[in-house]
């Protein structure tokens, strides 16, 4: 099957704080360079486009030799950090700018909603931007006229077609750029982070014309942040980091690389954190089953060692939010409830499952805690791990909380599956 995109080793360079190609100067050493056959000089000294440090040259790569290719009917995410390359890989495809290096190949027309009003002369009302948008992808009048009534009723403004984009709020200019990228039926519509002008209800209804859209045979090209929106719509996924492709393949295991490797999310821990009365040694969380999703069950576990009969051993974790809010505080050894309890040296084990369907889509951070009651902390904040969770059930929800002597914690909650082993 020919792809109805291809991208071949695609190349940027762009100057920095400069508006244009530079100096004369730099454009004849380039003109010369080609008319000899010769590499672009200045390509050669281009930094890595890593926006957190201040590189030696004035050239920066914001994208350096990407390939990929896509099929007709094919929903492709783009994902990664701000200043990965998303954007200037989206302007290329769609000929807003021309590339450094390599080839763009196309199989039929481009739809693209790169920012909010994308091709709108703000002069013109909302009705005659619609005509403009449709000349500009091939379309007739008749074409045009036959859509225009789905296109308004989506967009929702139909008490202001007949005004100037220009008095549109950013809400309402959104809302129609995208109605009419998604009803002129282009062989690829683009659309880049724009939903998130859009109220709730808006963005929800514009990922459910994307879906259509793509049922419907046509291609898509979708960047965003949000990865749920992402691991609902695309079949692939394509992952950028500083200019560079790290994966193209599957939307999932793109989504499950950015969280683990570009965020750099720790799942796991090993080494030493203790005193002389007893030393972590091990601490993670783990999905049993699948990866990444709310409707599997996720493991929290640890391993320590105690050095000497220890009265009144406290061994627990806090679960946080990805703002930082205590969800639970766990405890695997209660003293409340065996005040009596000496725990005698050994190497011991400590697992808890949360039930899948538990947990909503986020970040979440585990704080594990070792030590004496209302005598000291003996490891606490330094064997911390992380994981993220994608919601592709539609149930979870994140589980009620109880003010428990000062913590919002749950004690022994009706899910708490816990596995002890004694080493």
């Amino acid at each position: 099957m020919q792809p109805i995109l291809a991208v071949d080793n695609v190349s940027k360079l762009y100057r920095l704080g400069q508006i244009g190609t530079g100096t004369l100067s730099h454009d004849l050493n380039r003109w010369w360079a080609n008319l000899r056959g010769k590499e672009d000089p200045y390509a050669k000294v281009g930094d890595m486009n890593d926006r957190s440090t201040r590189g030696d040259s004035k050239y920066v790569w914001a994208l350096n030799d990407i390939s990929f290719e896509l099929n007709r009917g094919e929903v492709l995410g783009v994902i990664g950090r701000n200043g990965a390359g998303k954007s200037t890989l989206l302007k290329l495809l769609s000929k807003v700018t021309q590339p450094t290096g390599g080839n763009i190949y196309l199989n039929g027309n481009i739809a693209s909603l790169l920012e909010v009003g994308t091709g709108f002369h703000p002069e013109l009302t909302g009705r005659e931007n619609i005509f403009l948008n449709g000349a500009i992808l091939g379309m007739t009048k008749k074409d045009v006229r036959n859509r225009i009534d789905a296109i308004v009723d989506f967009a929702g403004i139909e008490k202001y077609l007949d005004t100037p984009v220009k008095r549109y709020s950013s809400g309402m200019y959104m809302r129609l750029a995208f109605a009419v990228a998604a009803h002129l039926e282009p062989d690829i519509l683009i659309v880049d982070e724009v939903l998130a002008v859009g109220d709730a209800e808006f963005q929800k209804k514009c990922l459910g014309k994307m879906h259509d859209v793509a049922e419907g045979g046509r291609t898509v090209l979708f960047v965003s942040h949000n990865m749920q929106a992402i691991n609902t719509l695309c079949t692939k996924g394509v992952l950028l980091d500083r200019g560079q492709l790290v994966y193209a393949g599957s939307a999932h295991e793109a989504i499950r690389i950015y969280q683990n490797e570009i965020h750099e999310l720790t799942s796991s821990w090993k080494g030493e954190s203790g005193d002389e009365n007893a030393v972590m040694t091990e601490t993670w969380v783990r999905t049993i089953g699948d990866d990444l999703f709310t409707d599997v069950p996720v493991e929290i576990g640890m391993k320590y060692t105690v050095k000497q009969p220890i009265s009144n051993l406290v061994v627990g974790f806090h679960l946080k939010s990805q703002f930082d809010d205590m969800l639970a505080y766990i405890l695997f050894d209660d003293y409340d409830e065996h005040p009596s309890d000496v725990t005698q040296p050994g190497m011991y084990e400590k697992r808890f499952v949360i039930p899948p369907d538990t947990l909503s889509k986020g970040n979440y951070y585990v704080q594990f805690d070792l030590g004496i009651h209302d005598v000291k902390r003996i490891s606490f904040g330094h064997t911390d791990v992380s994981f993220y969770l994608i919601n592709r059930s539609g149930k979870g929800c994140r589980f009620p909380v109880q003010d428990v002597k000062g913590y919002t914690s749950l004690f022994r909650p009706r899910w708490y599956q816990c596995g002890d082993h004694n080493e």
